[in-house]
């Protein structure tokens, strides 16, 4: 198997991190002034040029054409689901508070593998996604002074179609090279939410050229540094540093909207992102115990 570099992948998944951060606090910035279709629309049409540049000099351009179009059409209606409801609840919510609600993916990942991807789940992770779900409770805390209001709850349906994405991101990684599923969910992305759009479309203002290159710049990037850590790593090894993202996000909504989470919702995001580790290790182990004997780890 290819040799691994732990550390170097820690590091790339670190930034790539960071990175989506940077993004989604570029993408709160304008998304009061536009529709999230438009604001998904922008976030593609950004990062199309340096996407492109990554895969003409990384000569993988050949590779875009020969690939599963059903399931790159499915998962491109998906991702506009994913952008439209995490863009409209980011308006409305801070940064942090948002990332512990999409930190449940991982949680409907592993339950939705069962009836979709045909994948046998025991007990003890079915216990970990409910103790997981019960920290999103925790977040939203409905019926209380929560966030279980329609931004709370369109920001769980964003985790949800980022759930049914990954499912389909699993299959497409068995047949079709990393650069064509970024290039076409990005290409699909645009042109869906575009189409929607362009019945509301408003003029893009001037000082929001900044923020929207930042955009582009930022979420290619972040695609690129993601490769490198899955290339570098084991994806059991490297994807719990993924939940590092709350650091930033905390980072950045107290230095740019001088905004904390309450004690709720650190309460809420340490539950799920608990499970969420678990279930990870639990993963690496499985697949630790179906290796043959003498295989290098």
């Amino acid at each position: 198997m290819p040799d691994t570099h732990p550390r170097a992948a820690a590091a790339w998944m670190l930034v790539a991190g960071l990175l989506f951060a940077i993004m989604d606090a570029a993408i709160k910035w304008i998304a009061d002034s536009y529709s999230p279709f438009q604001v998904a629309t922008l976030r593609s049409i950004a990062a199309m040029p340096p996407v492109l540049l990554w895969i003409i000099l990384g000569g993988k351009l050949g590779t875009l054409v020969r690939i599963h179009w059903p399931l790159h059409l499915v998962r491109g209606v998906i991702g506009v689901g994913v952008m439209v409801c995490f863009i409209y609840g980011l308006a409305r919510m801070p940064l942090s508070t948002a990332y512990a609600i999409v930190f449940a993916a991982p949680l409907m990942i592993t339950a939705l593998a069962v009836p979709l991807l045909r994948e046998k789940v025991g007990p003890s992770r079915w216990v970990a996604i409910l103790v997981g779900l019960m920290g999103v409770l925790v977040v939203l805390r409905p019926g209380v002074s929560g966030v279980a209001t329609g931004p709370g709850l369109v920001m769980l349906g964003a985790a949800l179609f980022y759930a049914l994405a990954a499912i389909t991101v699993r299959k497409l990684a068995q047949r079709d090279s990393p650069e064509a599923m970024v290039f076409w969910f990005l290409l699909l992305l645009g042109v869906f939410a575009g189409a929607v759009a362009a019945f509301d479309w408003r003029p893009v203002q001037r000082e929001h050229y900044l923020p929207i290159a930042v955009i582009g710049l930022t979420g290619s990037l972040a695609q690129v540094a993601l490769t490198h850590a899955f290339r570098l790593g084991e994806a059991s090894q490297i994807a719990p540093l993924e939940y590092a993202g709350l650091l930033w996000v905390v980072l950045l909504d107290l230095f740019i909207w001088n905004a904390l989470p309450d004690a709720m919702t650190w309460v809420g995001a340490a539950i799920i992102v608990g499970s969420g580790i678990y279930l990870v290790h639990r993963d690496s182990v499985a697949a630790a115990s179906a290796r043959p004997p003498g295989e290098i780890v």
